[in-house]
């Protein structure tokens, strides 16, 4: 049950019934921490004046249309036009108990659509490092909320697998002679590091990997070969850290740059058939008057290189044109840092130009800011180098490891190690997707693993006190009998919050932020732990009172195990 759509759809109808078709500047606002009234409505005045009305009598008018709805206790408009509702407690018990009976807490199934989400997509030869954290767990909450609310979901891991690194890592092995069966023992990360040093040194070493490079692309079966190897080798890596990561990403969702290799020159062609790509000096390029370079000339942007290697662009377009065409995509998003958003800006441009995607295509690129260390400069080591992720993940897990140890000395060490990977990864992922996604954030363990505030240890630790208090009753969450009825303010808002759970998943996905579902996670487990300190539970002695509140307990557990499933963390048992 969405509160919001339905408040708009009553707004709409009065609107309607007022002779005023005109909708769109109606905004709901849940108002229920800061002000005495539930939800308050906006954009009454720019009704009003389009339709030359005075908005207080305006916003009177639709307050009496809208009060026949038994949800509402009571609607008060106050000046200049807003409108103010209060929602009627016995609707709200109605609609808790439903929640109750239902798998999916009352959260409707959307109209389905086919939902493109390009996100983690590392470059392959490679290590995964801290930089690749946003993209992926972000990436991957947007795909369990979108999935969760009926959609199919297309999961995109667009790797690196393609372009002039592999011609550098395949000319130093073999300027430094290195078999194909020892590929796996070796670091590409720094073979690419000492590639790319050479490269910019070493003009010869330029040239080489240059043919490289061509002699790839043309499908050499040689170099074809060596390349095969370091893709599995990487990808065989990468899975380790999916898997701790407990991200959905697998094998079946690759579908990297090389996969597009044998378009690219039908692309080429294409947008020179239809005039939007040109040759210039040797080069094949699109040039952009809605982009501007430094003089303030058209952009260029180029597609294939002088020395007939094909760029990212091409890539991209290929992939643009594959998706709509060949997936059906109805709605592509991207998960890449702010970094690229223009070249994305560029390829969606083309791509509509060229006609691969129709104009009102729904495309949208979710970019987000840095991970930053406490000098407030890229989360790197001192040495200046990123930081792998393997490393970050296992650090987490120690460092949950010696805090659960501390909190339970009994525990066995297979309860701990099982719990020590909850708090861990679960605290990193949580950290990472409680930022709004736009802005950059500063790394910090302390904070990340601790039981207080907006983390994931705090929410995992309200989730566990709950199953303690039906564990001490010994009664089953599943067999508790009885209404609910919300008598104390701290029910009262408890219950209000239980009831919004579906309005922030919508707005959760409208937006691509999951800060706004960690959000209220949040203050879920922080209305719980208020209603546990003021409203006894244990010990209450009016069995409607100590029933109705056992509900409650078990309607929030239920909604914080499925709002952290939705994001891609787990709860946990014991503490």
């Amino acid at each position: 049950m969405n509160i919001k759509s339905i408040l708009k759809k009553h707004i709409i109808q009065s609107l309607t019934n007022n002779g005023i078709k005109k909708s769109s500047d109606i905004l709901v606002y849940n108002t229920y921490d800061k002000k005495p009234w539930n939800y308050q409505i906006n954009g009454i005045i720019n009704i009003a004046k389009h339709t030359n009305q005075d908005s207080y009598t305006l916003a009177k008018k639709i307050a009496i249309k809208m009060q026949i709805h038994e949800m509402y206790k009571s609607i008060q408009v106050s000046q200049p036009g807003f409108i103010n509702i209060f929602l009627n407690e016995t609707w709200m018990f109605k609609k808790l108990e439903k929640k109750i009976n239902s798998i999916r807490l009352d959260v409707k199934l959307q109209k389905p659509k086919n939902i493109v989400i390009d996100y983690s997509s590392p470059n392959i030869a490679k290590d995964m490092h801290v930089g690749h954290l946003r993209s992926t767990v972000i990436g991957d909450a947007t795909a369990r909320i979108m999935e969760f609310l009926g959609h199919n979901v297309i999961r995109m891991n667009h790797i690196g697998d393609w372009g002039m690194q592999f011609g550098m890592i395949i000319a130093y092995l073999q300027e430094n002679k290195k078999k194909l069966e020892l590929l796996k023992f070796l670091n590409f990360n720094a073979i690419y590091q000492k590639a790319k040093k050479l490269c910019e040194k070493n003009e010869k070493f330029l040239k080489k990997t240059q043919e490289c490079t061509i002699k790839l692309q043309s499908d050499d079966k040689c170099y074809k070969k060596i390349w095969q190897e370091i893709v599995n080798i990487t990808i065989h890596r990468n899975e380790k850290i999916y898997k701790k990561l407990d991200v959905t990403l697998s094998k079946k969702h690759i579908l990297g740059e090389s996969f597009y290799k044998d378009m690219l020159p039908e692309i080429v062609k294409d947008l020179k058939n239809k005039r939007i790509a040109i040759e210039h000096n040797g080069a094949i390029i699109v040039f952009l008057n809605t982009f501007k370079n430094r003089n303030g000339d058209p952009m260029g942007v180029t597609i294939k290189n002088e020395d007939g290697r094909f760029l990212y662009a091409a890539t991209d377009l290929a992939c643009l044109k594959y998706r709509y065409e060949v997936l059906h995509a109805d709605q592509i998003l991207y998960y890449t840092d702010s970094r690229q958003h223009r070249h994305l800006m560029q390829i969606i441009e083309i791509g509509k130009k060229a006609g691969y995607i129709p104009n009102d295509f729904q495309i949208e690129h979710h970019m987000f800011g840095m991970i930053l260390s406490k000098n407030n400069r890229p989360f790197k080591t001192r040495s200046g180098e990123n930081i792998k992720l393997s490393f970050l993940l296992n650090e987490a897990i120690n460092r949950a490891k010696t805090i659960a140890k501390q909190k339970n000395p009994a525990i066995s060490n297979k309860k701990l190690n099982l719990l020590a990977k909850k708090i861990g990864i679960g605290a990193i992922k949580y950290f990472d997707l409680s930022k709004n996604r736009s802005t950059n954030y500063t790394f910090n363990w302390k904070n990340i693993l601790s039981f207080n505030g907006n983390t994931a240890p705090y929410i995992q630790y309200a989730y566990t006190r709950i199953l303690s208090i039906f564990k001490k009753l010994e009664i089953s969450m599943i067999k508790i009998k009885g209404k609910i009825q919300l008598t104390e303010l701290c029910e009262i808002k408890l219950g209000f919050k239980l009831l919004q759970f579906e309005e922030i998943i919508v707005e959760t996905s409208k937006k691509g932020m999951p800060h706004i579902l960690c959000g209220y996670l949040y203050d879920l487990a922080t209305l719980f732990s208020h209603f546990y300190e003021n409203c006894s539970i244990l010990f209450s002695k009016n069995i409607k009172t100590h029933n109705s509140r056992l509900i409650l307990s078990f309607l929030t557990a239920r909604t914080i195990k499925q709002g952290l499933k939705i994001i891609g963390i787990s709860t946990i048992n014991y503490m």
